[in-house]
């Protein structure tokens, strides 16, 4: 019943869709800026950023999980980072979340990667445990630093001076 297929290009406004209401669901709606012309041009050109699969329940798409590689320093090897995964509130339940970050896990070993991290919100308890229950360990000590907009643009003039 369960199937995870890698997306396409033509997948992309469906990739769109699930990431307007995984926003949604963090309540968080107003800070999704992205195009499908942005992630055709990053997922799918000659030097993609990013990947994706997609979750299906009886051939109907359920849910998404978006990731890239980066590198481990410290352990001097790669790292699969999830940035986003979502399960469609109708198909929560089934199994579908489970098979796409084993589905990850499993990549992530192929690659050869040191790691497998991804983020969550504070407030999500229920998938906090559910991370937890499969083997993820919550980070707290790690705070997460970001740069955005108008203080980046500062930041890279900062070079120039």
């Amino acid at each position: 019943m369960i199937s995870i297929r890698n997306a396409t290009a033509g997948d992309v406004p469906l990739t769109v869709q699930f990431i307007r209401e995984l926003a949604e669901y963090e309540k968080l709606a107003d800070q999704v800026i992205a195009t499908p012309d942005d992630l055709l041009r990053d997922g799918f050109s000659d030097r993609p950023y990013y990947r994706v699969v997609i979750g299906e329940w009886e051939g109907q798409p359920a849910g998404f999980a978006l990731y890239f590689f980066n590198y481990s320093t410290f352990r001097g090897r790669p790292g699969l980072y999830l940035e986003d995964i979502f399960v469609r509130p109708a198909y929560r339940g089934k199994g579908i979340g489970k098979a796409l970050l084993l589905h990850l896990a499993r990549i992530a070993v192929a690659e050869g990667c040191g790691r497998f991290e991804w983020q969550v919100l504070d407030w999500n308890t229920a998938a906090i445990n559910f991370y937890e229950s499969l083997g993820a360990q919550v980070m707290k000590e790690w705070l997460t630093m970001r740069v955005t907009g108008e203080a980046l643009a500062k930041l890279a003039a900062l070079a120039d001076a």
